[in-house]
């Protein structure tokens, strides 16, 4: 029996790898989405608002981040800055992809930039890496097939629950998914060292600056936390520099 090899690869193919790759993550996606829909209409926003917030930030994290702040009614200001602090991994996760698909025509390169996310910088890396002979397009192809089953289960799902948001009973108390919910999110993440390290400085800057007023404590947390992992990652990159 035939198989598609690396070397025999075409965009097609490719944007059915990506899809596969994709799909496993509709387990963690749809609740997740389905949680936000529920919890934005718990916080007061429409139906139709909770679709906007969710179509425009596109951003599970940064989403649930600024939710959390508005429900503190905090000024928009520092709702926007939180957000923002919370997605600069993103600007990591596109430098990252440059080198692969930074030759692609504008208007895709536009598209990925708004499509980056956890899901598709993770299976998009791996697979070029794995596969460095795929070309631009079929690169391209990939990272889309890897969305195919993400964005519309994200929408999808965002307006379900924000549909059944209003009939949820107040006694169900569902402000308590939302720190389990970053916690299932953040321990995946902490592959390396420096990932680590940047867990703990933040965790410990956090909890002391939990007085802080509209929680700019998590802000300046986000950033010590960055600079401790990226001062690590330098630390162990010259010391296994020095051994080799």
């Amino acid at each position: 029996m035939s198989s598609t090899t690396p070397k025999t690869r075409t965009r097609a193919s490719a944007f059915w790898k990506g899809v596969a790759d994709g799909t496993p993550f509709l387990l963690v996606v749809g609740p997740f989405a389905m949680l936000f829909g529920v919890l934005a209409t718990e916080a007061g926003l429409n139906i139709l608002e909770t679709l906007a917030f969710s179509a425009v930030v596109f951003a599970g994290a940064a989403q649930f981040t600024a939710l959390q702040l508005m429900q503190e009614n905090a000024p928009t200001l520092i709702v926007l800055a939180s957000a923002l602090a919370v997605n600069l991994r993103v600007a990591m996760y596109s430098a990252s992809l440059t080198p692969w698909i930074g030759a692609a025509p504008l208007w895709q390169r536009a598209i990925a930039a708004y499509f980056t996310v956890d899901q598709s910088y993770a299976c998009s890396v791996a697979q070029f890496e794995k596969e460095p002979q795929m070309t631009v397009p079929q690169r391209m192809a990939y990272f889309f097939g890897v969305l195919t089953p993400i964005v519309p289960t994200w929408y999808i799902s965002t307006f379900i629950g924000a549909a059944i948001g209003t009939q949820v009973p107040e006694s169900w108390a569902l402000d308590f998914a939302l720190p389990i919910t970053f916690l299932a999110m953040v321990a995946p993440m902490l592959r390396t060292a420096a990932h680590v390290i940047a867990a703990c400085v933040a965790i410990v800057v956090s909890l002391l600056a939990a007085g802080v007023p509209y929680s700019l404590g998590l802000i300046i947390a986000g950033a010590l936390g960055m600079i401790a992992g990226a001062q690590a990652e330098a630390i162990i990159e010259r010391r296994k520099a020095e051994n080799d």
